[in-house]
């Protein structure tokens, strides 16, 4: 089905025609129109024409008004003010623009004109190391995106870019060479729950034994060095040991990635090593070019507004001057594989705020080298999630937080206010673990993403499962609720919308925010900003739970038709919160 206008856009259009018509030079000038409080909408762009055209704003408005042929959308537009038009539309209006939404399974909303593809990196793991609070952000936030932009038409390629190569692994392996039961199964440690965690128990046994070995023993930490060279160079042994490793690593990431609700395909996670062979290549044309010169040995880009404490240049090191690689190189070859071999138009990096000058710089030097369009990258820089003291969250022995013991406190906390809500309606111990899970989950995505991605902001368990409030489980108590309704209204038929009836204030104001959601959806997607569709979701659930109270759906005075209306508002502010909630990654249930 085609997209389906919103009443501004129409309300838009209509004054744009009018303005033309009444003032010809201004032709193609913008009325300025948004939702107002004192009426549905209000244009302002008379104030800046008229300033343009050396005349009275009010008197302009006028003349627009006069020139606005009848129709079926404006049933009352004033002058206001030095020159704003307050404009009411019909309650017909409202209603037949909704039950064009409620008949398409996209609830109305447009592809983009101009889909492209797009390169999302975010989460970011490290092999042989635990998920900690300091990935939450940035694979929530890029899950989101990408249901967002898919959900837009965009192309859109995932890619995990996983640290698994370096230094490390040279310990990690030649220990494994010398103690080859390490990594076995069956010495799980007691206590690990489920294949993740057993997967992390044997991965940390692996990590600190080959530590203890690496600081204490000088011979061991000469043959694990020369490890590194033998994996660099691909060495079949060593290789063999390195992949054991990863999957390892990767059967502990799926098992976080699943209690997150987030999918993560293999075929998206192309760590560091995975552009090994390209760094070389990297190096050479950067030196050829001129881009990069040797500065004391490493291969060095600068920049002239980049310096030190010091006042010297800090430039990005390509190429250490001992012939290794760090990160700068690797971002550059996945930025010419991005753009080369993939043909992405955009590249998003989900990144902590943190590392924005190591971005700027490799953006800029991937631009120099003409790998990179101009603007084609972007890094979406986020903020901290603190603890309620206001610092970075942490244990309090100062350890970093593991990602999983967050999560498995927020479905405890979901269990204790779902068996409240759900008592006496007889649901089993599954249901109640698998509601829990989709409460507290819930409560940890919203929570990141309803705040802006650059805010840090306080990780509050109470706060984020209460039932009152900008939290996700008032918005899924909302869905929940509208489900109730309509299971007791029974019928299996969609019901239909019924435009001869007037609506009551807060119909109105239900209605005009449901044919809001395209175009909160087009401004999420541009913007790069979840927070936007969280907060259209949170007014969405208000405004549904003011007409709730004030609006009887089942038991409406003005007959059956009344209450058939009332039921469709219900039946699509449902659907769009259950549409919009699934793009920020989280589930509704039917029943709460």
């Amino acid at each position: 089905m085609a997209s389906v206008p919103s009443l501004a856009a129409t309300v838009h259009q209509r004054l744009a025609h009018a303005l033309s018509a009444a003032v010809p030079e201004a032709a193609g000038a913008d009325p300025m129109l948004r939702r107002s409080d004192r009426a549905d909408f209000q244009a302002n762009g008379m104030l800046a024409l008229a300033k343009r055209l050396k005349g009275n704003p009010r008197e302009l408005a006028a003349r627009v008004t006069e020139a606005l042929p009848a129709n079926e959308e404006i049933a009352d537009i004033e002058v206001s003010g030095p020159g704003f038009l307050n404009i009411t539309v019909t309650d017909e209006a409202v209603v037949r623009t909704l039950a064009a939404r409620a008949a398409d399974e996209r609830l109305g909303v447009p592809y983009a004109e101009h889909p492209g593809t797009t390169v999302i990196d975010y989460s970011q793991p490290n092999v042989a190391k635990e998920m900690h609070v300091g990935h939450l952000r940035s694979t929530v936030i890029g899950d989101a995106l990408v249901q967002i932009l898919e959900h837009q038409g965009e192309k859109v390629v995932r890619r995990h870019h996983i640290g698994d190569w370096g230094t490390q692994f040279g310990m990690l392996i030649q220990y494994l060479i010398e103690h080859p039961h390490e990594l076995d199964h069956s010495s799980d440690a007691a206590g690990a729950t489920g294949e993740g965690e057993a997967a992390m128990a044997r991965l940390n046994r692996l990590y600190k034994a080959s530590r203890v070995l690496f600081d204490s023993d000088a011979e061991f930490k000469t043959r694990a060095r020369d490890r590194v060279a033998q994996l660099q160079g691909g060495d079949e042994e060593t290789l063999r040991l390195w992949h054991k490793i990863v999957d390892e690593s990767k059967i502990y990431f799926q098992g976080v990635y699943r209690l997150l609700d987030v999918e993560i395909r293999d075929e998206d996670t192309l760590g560091e090593s995975a552009y090994n062979d390209d760094l070389h290549q990297v190096v050479k044309e950067l030196e050829e070019s001129g881009v990069a010169v040797r500065s004391e040995g490493a291969l060095c880009v600068f920049f002239d507004d980049v310096k030190g404490p010091d006042g010297n240049p800090t430039p990005l090191i390509v190429q250490k001057s001992d012939g290794g690689f760090g990160y700068a190189a690797t971002d550059l070859a996945a930025i010419r594989d991005r753009i080369g071999t993939l043909h992405a138009d955009t590249l998003l990096y989900v990144v902590d705020a943190r590392q924005a000058l190591h971005f700027r710089m490799v953006f800029e030097t991937a631009r120099r080298a003409g790998w990179l369009p101009d603007g084609a990258a972007r890094q979406l820089p986020f903020g901290t999630v603190l603890g309620k003291d206001g610092k970075p969250f942490k244990t309090r022995a100062g350890e970093t937080i593991r990602l999983v013991d967050l999560l498995d406190e927020a479905v405890e906390r979901a269990a204790a206010v779902v068996r409240e809500k759900s008592a006496g309606l007889g649901l089993t111990d599954e249901e109640i673990r698998e509601r829990s899970t989709q409460v507290g989950i819930g409560a940890v995505k919203y929570a990141d993403l309803s705040n802006s991605l650059t805010r840090d902001y306080v990780f509050d368990l109470d706060r984020m499962v209460s039932l009152n409030g900008d939290t996700s489980v008032y918005l899924q108590y909302a869905y929940a609720r509208i489900q109730s309704i309509l299971r007791r209204a029974g019928g299996d038929a969609k019901p239909a919308a019924h435009p001869e009836i007037a609506l009551a204030p807060a119909e109105r104001a239900l209605g005009l925010h449901l044919d809001e959601f395209a175009d909160t959806l087009a401004q999420t997607a541009e913007a790069y900003e979840p927070h936007k569709l969280a907060a259209y979701l949170y007014q969405l659930a208000s405004l549904y739970t003011t007409f709730y109270d004030q609006c009887p759906v089942l038991k409406a005075e003005g007959g059956p038709d009344q209450v058939e209306n009332r039921l469709f508002l219900c039946d699509l502010t449902a659907r769009t919160l259950h549409q919009g909630m699934a793009l920020l990654g989280i589930r509704t249930p039917e029943r709460l």
